[in-house]
């Protein structure tokens, strides 16, 4: 009856003429299905009393949702198929498991802003982080803008061996220890291990063909010789060309050249 009385209230006669939804503050405790609506883009069901959402497995179109002040105690299989949803409120809820929450919300790739405060499952130590970099998407976070600085903590934290492979190999900032210590951050700390070059893998002489017995040996190789790049450039309005040199034009200049190295 509900929505009944929004699509006359909204004057639409069509199902597919319907793309906003307006169900807030009604004490709903279920809705029916709402796959008749083919274009459903904007659904306003917040401050009920909502503890299913499976009303919802057939609309692609959402690109606001918004559930805050409901009763939902789990999303699993619920909203994973939203790929073009952008806002998600579900503050103010009863979430507690925030890993089964964040992997039901993986997959939207253009979510921008979630809300998820005032959940049991807000209380992790690390909940902040962990829905950062689950969700690389996201910009804003319990009303707060994600920073840059916050990206880089959650993928420090939550990626320890790719952050200490960046830390210490190819463009990165120089790294002054020893190979095999603990590079970065201290959650990145790793025994210290000798590194095990195979014989004919001397520089220079082109005999590098014996691969290494551990991946993370050629790793540290490589950041122990970091490559050379050299660019020179000459001034070629100084050089005569064949026509010049042939009349006798222009003289004979000796030539400069620029070498410039990147290490």
């Amino acid at each position: 009856q509900a929505v009944e009385n929004q699509l006359k209230i909204c004057g639409f006669k069509r199902n597919v003429d319907v793309v906003a939804l307006y169900l807030a503050g009604q004490g709903l405790r279920s809705v029916p299905s709402l796959s008749r609506f083919h274009k459903l883009r904007y659904l306003w069901i917040n401050n009920n009393k909502i503890q299913d959402l499976t009303f919802l497995i057939k609309n692609f179109c959402l690109t606001e949702l918004y559930l805050n002040n409901n009763e939902l105690t789990d999303i699993s299989g619920a909203l994973k198929h939203l790929c073009a949803l952008q806002i998600l409120l579900l503050h103010n809820n009863q979430l507690k498991k925030l890993g089964k929450t964040v992997k039901e919300l993986k997959g939207m790739i253009s979510l921008q802003t979630l809300n998820l405060f005032h959940n049991p499952l807000a209380q992790d130590p690390d909940y902040r982080l962990y829905v950062i970099y689950l969700l690389p998407s996201v910009q804003l976070l319990d009303r707060k803008s994600v920073t840059q600085r916050e990206r880089e903590s959650a993928f420090h934290l939550y990626n320890r061996e790719r952050s200490c492979v960046l830390q210490s190999t190819a463009f990165g900032r120089r790294v002054n220890t020893p190979l095999g210590a603990a590079v970065g951050s201290g959650r990145c700390t790793q025994p210290a291990r000798r590194l095990m070059m195979p014989s004919g893998c001397e520089f220079g002489n082109h005999t590098n063909k014996v691969p290494f017995e551990n991946p993370e040996d050629a790793v540290l190789l490589r950041a122990m010789t970091r490559s050379l790049m050299e660019f020179s450039s000459v001034d070629w309005n100084k050089v005569a060309t064949c026509q010049e040199r042939r009349l006798e034009n222009k003289a004979e200049q000796p030539h400069e050249k620029l070498t410039v190295q990147f290490r």
